[in-house]
């Protein structure tokens, strides 16, 4: 078996919050199950978080809550919404 790790950043808490941001680690080096089709180049692979749980992922960490925005906005910094997916595939020998 191996692993793949999604990372979704989303734009709040809440899994059916849009996805703003993306990373994939693919352990099984592209011969396991592949993404969907994304929608352009800069395109998520999945809308929303949720939307990863509905094609089989299983969340493997969520965010804990973080300080309040201020009157001024949003802060500089990272990205505080983070998920973190995971799927094991079976690769052929």
């Amino acid at each position: 078996m191996h692993q793949q790790l999604l990372y979704l950043w989303l734009a709040e808490s809440a899994l059916d919050a849009e996805v703003v941001a993306w990373a994939l680690y693919d352990g099984a080096k592209g011969k396991g199950q592949a993404l969907p089709a994304a929608k352009g180049p800069d395109a998520p692979p999945y809308a929303t978080a949720l939307a990863a749980l509905e094609d089989g992922w299983c969340l493997f960490q969520a965010p804990q809550a973080g300080t309040p925005v201020g009157p001024e906005g949003a802060s500089l910094g990272e990205l505080q919404f983070q998920f973190i997916f995971e799927r094991r595939v079976a690769i052929a020998p």
